[in-house]
């Protein structure tokens, strides 16, 4: 099995929302035996009927036999709710077979769940991802992920199906960590970029013109790459929710309360997409920074 072309394998996937959903396809399209389990059944079946495969009433039922059990859900609770009791993955799974956790959830969580794997013969891998729902429906996420290296190893070949690269980064909870190093990098370049847009508006610069000629130079980011041109125009109707990133920084402010790291920008600009929600942009891209500016 290489890098470039797994072999067939039997996969669950549970959570078909906007990232899971196109992730699980990308997986039908390569080969795989697909099952999907959705909380709201209408979702897998709609699934189903666009790629094929199966869908299953429980994780349990859908983990029966599979090689590999993947699960992009919502938060720490729902990854347990899929993962946990008498109906979920854990309890249903074969000996030996991989759960990989695409979810962005705590460290905690991840090693919760890593012992009580190992504990019945199984293996748990955290593995977050990055590059929102373009790079799903594109299959190019970044994968970062934490865990043992043989089940890495094992699942990094039909993870690929969905992404450009996969990295193991540690020991269990080290891939949930390298995502809230990701996410603390986004938010303070995000709140950089909105002042520089609003700071040019005001002095009466062509934006568009300065962000293409500054973006050639050190300043050079993917979200100014992606995201500036939107940003002047006051497009903020996709990508990234701002409800998603304020669940992220808490668990990176939480964390950060656990191992006594100091991250006064990160909290100040968690505040400052607080403000945003405020104002009725929950469902607004992360890149509305700059509405609180206006």
């Amino acid at each position: 099995m290489s890098e470039e072309q797994a072999a067939s394998a039997r996969v669950a996937f549970l959570g078909l929302g906007v990232m899971g959903y196109p992730m699980a396809g990308h997986l039908a399209r390569a080969g795989h035996q697909v099952t999907v389990y959705n909380r709201t059944a209408a979702k897998a079946q709609a699934w189903t009927a666009e790629y094929g495969g199966r869908a299953a009433a429980t994780p349990r039922e859908a983990a029966q036999d599979a090689d590999f059990v993947f699960a992009c859900v919502g938060n720490d609770d729902d990854l347990r709710s899929v993962a946990l009791g008498e109906q979920g993955a854990l309890a249903g799974m074969r000996a030996d077979a991989v759960f990989v956790d695409h979810t962005t959830a705590s460290a905690e969580v991840a090693r919760e769940l890593y012992a009580a794997a190992c504990a019945k013969g199984l293996h748990f891998v955290d593995a977050p991802v990055s590059g929102g729902q373009a790079g799903a429906v594109n299959g190019v996420l970044t994968v970062m992920c934490g865990g043992d290296a043989a089940p890495f190893d094992a699942m990094k070949p039909v993870a690929l199906a969905y992404s450009r690269a996969v990295t193991r980064v540690g020991e269990s909870g080290a891939g949930q960590l390298a995502k809230m190093v990701n996410q603390v990098c986004i938010a303070g370049l995000l709140q950089g970029l909105s002042e520089a847009i609003a700071f040019g508006q005001r002095a009466g610069l062509d934006m568009k013109q300065v962000l293409d000629v500054i973006s050639k130079g050190a300043a050079q980011s993917w979200q100014m790459e992606n995201r500036g041109h939107t940003m002047v125009d006051g497009q903020f109707d996709f990508g990234f929710a701002v409800d998603w990133m304020r669940k992220d920084l808490g668990l990176v402010l939480d964390e950060a309360r656990r191992n006594g790291a100091r991250l006064p920008v990160t909290a100040l600009v968690d505040q400052f997409y607080a403000d945003v929600q405020n104002l009725g942009g929950g469902r607004w891209d992360t890149s509305s920074l700059i509405k609180r500016l206006k």
